[in-house]
């Protein structure tokens, strides 16, 4: 009977070569030319379109990231902004390759949802926005409050875990979109306005005057933000895994857009020359080819580039645990070899 099974997976397996089955999400991408990348609404600092609808932020060039290594051009990328409630199923569905959405690594979505988070772009955590005339100076003085936020997100269940520890009521006003969110709490429709901490912080510098509102101290959560893709594909999570991890190794090694060409072409560090394709076959390992991180590198920067420009100086955001491990920080690429 076991001789009978094989038989007939062996065969299952060659009709499949026979009749070109999928080849996976690499060739798919390849294929369209552009890499469809699930995005926010609307996030300063994250992925929010400028004035001429150009895609910016961390997120976004996570996006440009991928697009370079994959398809040597940062630019063939299909932003397609999603709402929280429409993220995860986007990337199951396939109507993207891929997310970079300041979507929080959760068990749930990483085992049950149909969905494979790849490596930490940001860690984050929770907090509150009040105004600042309120006379609030903690998040546990809100008790009784309205506090609007997004729906299908992690946000709601946190705040009921915090309110539950600390003996608190606070009734939470839903939206779908975070914009609706933020607008509601600046027209004065709830007392608080609670996402996560850098959220907090873009939204409130769009202000018309954010010294009107304040960021409460506490940190009611780990947000963990990650890009992610469909769950089955091992070859396509290694490609946004690795296209992260790169980034930050340059960062470690001093590899940036404005030398990448000249490490590559007399670098004798044998890591710079590993990550930069003049020595080993680390793009061969990804199925890609060895110039994928110098094509990467050389369009969007080392991971510290895209946080200064887009966090940094933009919405004043200090690396804080998002520094590099060598710099105190959490943030800790595996070995590219």
């Amino acid at each position: 009977m076991r001789n009978k099974e094989t038989l007939v997976i062996l065969a299952a397996a060659a009709a499949a070569m026979a009749t070109g089955a999928h080849a996976g999400k690499l060739d798919d991408v390849r294929a369209a030319g552009e890499l469809a990348c699930g995005v926010s609404e609307g996030v300063p600092g994250f992925s929010n379109p400028n004035s001429e609808g150009v895609w910016t932020g961390l997120d976004a060039d996570i996006c440009r990231a991928v697009a370079a290594a994959t398809l040597g051009d940062a630019n063939a990328v299909r932003f397609v902004p999603l709402a929280s409630k429409q993220k995860v199923l986007a990337v199951s569905s396939g109507q993207v390759d891929m997310t970079s959405r300041t979507t929080t690594w959760t068990m749930k979505r990483d085992s049950a949802e149909g969905v494979d988070f790849t490596s930490v772009v940001y860690y984050d955590g929770q907090g509150f926005m009040v105004r600042a005339d309120a006379g609030v100076t903690s998040a546990r003085e809100l008790d009784a409050a309205t506090v609007c936020l997004t729906t299908g997100t992690t946000t709601e269940l946190n705040m009921a875990d915090f309110a539950r520890a600390n003996g608190l009521t606070l009734e939470p006003v839903v939206f779908e979109g975070k914009r609706e969110a933020v607008e509601a709490y600046a027209s004065g429709r709830c007392d608080a306005l609670t996402t996560d901490a850098s959220q907090l912080a873009a939204f409130r510098a769009g202000f018309a005057d954010p010294s009107e509102h304040k960021i409460l101290p506490e940190i009611i959560s780990k947000e963990p933000l990650a890009p992610f893709v469909a769950h089955g594909d091992n070859q396509w999570k290694d490609i946004v895994t690795w296209v992260v991890y790169g980034l930050i190794t340059a960062e470690e090694l001093g590899v940036t857009q404005a030398n990448v060409a000249e490490m590559t072409a007399s670098s004798t560090n044998p890591n710079i020359q590993r990550l930069l394709g003049t020595s080993g076959d680390t793009g061969g390992f990804l199925g890609l080819n060895s110039t994928w991180m110098v094509d990467t590198i050389s369009a969007v920067g080392n991971y510290g580039e895209i946080y200064d420009r887009n966090l940094t100086a933009t919405l004043g955001l200090e690396r804080g645990v998002n520094a590099l491990w060598t710099d105190g920080g959490i943030l800790y690429a595996m070995p590219v070899r």
